[in-house]
């Protein structure tokens, strides 16, 4: 059974994933937009930062099973 700091880390962690991943949609989006170079690979850097987060918290989480 996961401690009470693990499952919290845990939790910040994935929140933290969804927070990049979105603002990186955004970012990308409003680039795509404005035909912005630079807010589209800012958004896709955002994007590929929350996923690795959120697949890193994933792989560890079933790490011990």
């Amino acid at each position: 059974m996961a401690l009470e700091d693990e499952k919290s880390n845990l939790f910040i962690g994935k929140v933290g994933g969804l927070v990049f991943v979105v603002i990186g949609f955004l970012l990308a989006a409003s680039g795509y937009r404005y035909g912005s170079a630079g807010y589209m690979v800012a958004g896709i850097v955002f994007i590929a930062i929350g996923i690795m987060l959120l697949t890193g918290k994933v792989l560890r989480r079933n790490q011990h099973k």
